[in-house]
C-alpha cells in the first residue's frame, strides 16, 4: 500500500512541479536523447529522495500520535516464590540382604528333604537333615561320661567343704568336669550341624539337591529369599558426592510394576570406584504388597536440593546472548507506553520445564512468556491477557 502511494505522489509530483524545472519522462524517453534523459532522470531522482524523506516523516508523526498503531502482542507471567525442589535421577537394582544359598557344613548322606520350592519356612525350622555317622553315639557317651563326671566332683566338693579328703582330689575332680564339658560341647556342635535350619523366616524359592544325595562341604542346597527387608542399589557420580546424604528422600519409580515407592537413603559408600568414579547407595524401600523381586531395574529420584522461595520461569523463555549472557524480557515502560525489557540473569537448577533464577528477577516482575524470542530491549509491545 506504501509504495502505490509513493508512486503515485511522485507521478503528481512529476508532472506538476520539480522545483523550478518541469520533466516530462514520456518525452525524453521518446527523445532517444541520451544527455536529455540523464538529465532528467538526474531531476526525477532528486524530487524522489526529497518526496521519501518527507514520506517517512510523515509515518513516523503519525505513529507517535496514532492510537491504533500495530504493537507486538506478547503473553506474560508473574514471578512468584515458589517451593522448588531438585532430584537426581540415575538407575539401579532391587536387592534383598536376605537372599542366599544354603550350604551343608557336613558332608554325608541326606536322610530327610522337608521343604520344597515356594514353601515359607520360618527362622530355625529344620529344612534337612543329614546322616550323622555314629556322631550322636558319641555325643550319648560322652554324656554319660559327663554325667559320672559330674557326680564325682559334687561327692569331692562335699568333702572338701567338710575338711574331708585332699585338695588334689577336689581340684582333678573338677578338672575333669570341665574336661567332659568341653568334650560334650563339641560333640553336639559338631552334631547340630547335621540339621540345616532356616537362617530366617522366608521363601524356599529353589531346591538343589534330593534326599538320598551324598552331599558335601559348599554344595548347594536350597536358596531362600525374605522379601521383608528389600532396598536398591545404585551407583551415584562422584560429583554428586556433597549433594546425597543420610536420609534423604527418594523416588523408586519400577517400569515393570508401573509403581511408585518413596524410600530413604539409609547407607552411603565411602569408597570411590576408580573405574568409573562412582560411589554406592543403599535406599530402602517398603514392600507390603510383596510385588519387589530382587533384581528388578529401578528409576531413582533423590532429593538434593530444596528452597521454599525459588523464582522459577519456563526454560524456553532464556534466551543465550552470543558473550554467554542469559537474558529474560519482562514488561516494563508506563501506561502509555509498554515496552520489552532486557534482564540479565543467573540461574540455578533445573527441574522439568522451569528453571529457577538466582539473580536478575525479583518477586512480582512480569516476564515476557509467549512472544519472547521477537523482542527486544525497548520494543514496544501489547499484553494479551
Amino acid at each position: 500500500m506504501k509504495n502505490i502511494v509513493y508512486i503515485t505522489a511522485l507521478s503528481l509530483l512529476l508532472i506538476s512541479c520539480g522545483g523550478n524545472e518541469k520533466v516530462n519522462v514520456d518525452e525524453a524517453i521518446e527523445s532517444k536523447d541520451l544527455e536529455k534523459m540523464k538529465e532528467s532522470r538526474k531531476i526525477v531522482h532528486t524530487e524522489y529522495e526529497k518526496l521519501a524523506a518527507d514520506l517517512a516523516r510523515l509515518d513516523e508523526a503519525i505513529e507517535e500520535i496514532d492510537p491504533n498503531k500495530k504493537l507486538l502482542l506478547v503473553e506474560s507471567m508473574i514471578v512468584k516464590d515458589t517451593a522448588f525442589t531438585h532430584y537426581i535421577e540415575i538407575q539401579g537394582n532391587i536387592d534383598t540382604k536376605q537372599n542366599i544359598i544354603i550350604y551343608p557344613e557336613m558332608s554325608g548322606i541326606l536322610n530327610q528333604l522337608n521343604v520344597k520350592a515356594g514353601q515359607k519356612v520360618t527362622k530355625g525350622q529344620v529344612l534337612a537333615t543329614i546322616d550323622d555317622g555314629g556322631l550322636s553315639s558319641q555325643v550319648a557317651q560322652a554324656q554319660a561320661q559327663l554325667s559320672l563326671a559330674q557326680t564325682t566332683f559334687d561327692r569331692q566338693k562335699r568333702l572338701w567343704d567338710q575338711k574331708i579328703g585332699s585338695e588334689i582330689q577336689y581340684l582333678e575332680a573338677e578338672t575333669n568336669l570341665a574336661s567332659q564339658q568341653k568334650v560334650v560341647a563339641q560333640l553336639q556342635s559338631q552334631l547340630a550341624k547335621t540339621t540345616v535350619r532356616a537362617p530366617f523366616s522366608g521363601t524356599i524359592d529353589e531346591v538343589m539337591t534330593e534326599r538320598g544325595k551324598v552331599v558335601g562341604l559348599g554344595e548347594d542346597l536350597f536358596r531362600i529369599v525374605s522379601l521383608n527387608d528389600m532396598y536398591v542399589s545404585a551407583n551415584i557420580p562422584e560429583s554428586y558426592t556433597e549433594q546425597v546424604k543420610l536420609g534423604a528422600s527418594v523416588e523408586v519409580f519400577i517400569s515393570s510394576l508401573g509403581k511408585t515407592y518413596n524410600g530413604k537413603v539409609r547407607q552411603i559408600s565411602n569408597f570411590i570406584n576408580p573405574s568409573n568414579r562412582s560411589f554406592g547407595i543403599e535406599v530402602a524401600v517398603p514392600n507390603p504388597e510383596k510385588l519387589l523381586r530382587p533384581n528388578q531395574v529401578a528409576i531413582l529420584k533423590i532429593e538434593d536440593y530444596t528452597s521454599e522461595d525459588a523464582l522459577l520461569v519456563p526454560e524456553n523463555i532464556i534466551q543465550q546472548r552470543s558473550n554467554g549472557r542469559l537474558v529474560v524480557y519482562t514488561v516494563a515502560g508506563s501506561k502509555d507506553e509498554v515496552i520489552a525489557k532486557e534482564n540479565e540473569v543467573k540461574t540455578g537448577y533445573t527441574s522439568g520445564a522451569y528453571v529457577e533464577i538466582k539473580s536478575g528477577l525479583k518477586k512480582g516482575d512480569k516476564v515476557i512468556t509467549g512472544g519472547a524470542n521477537a523482542v527486544e530491549d525497548g520494543t514496544e509491545i501489547k499484553v494479551i491477557k
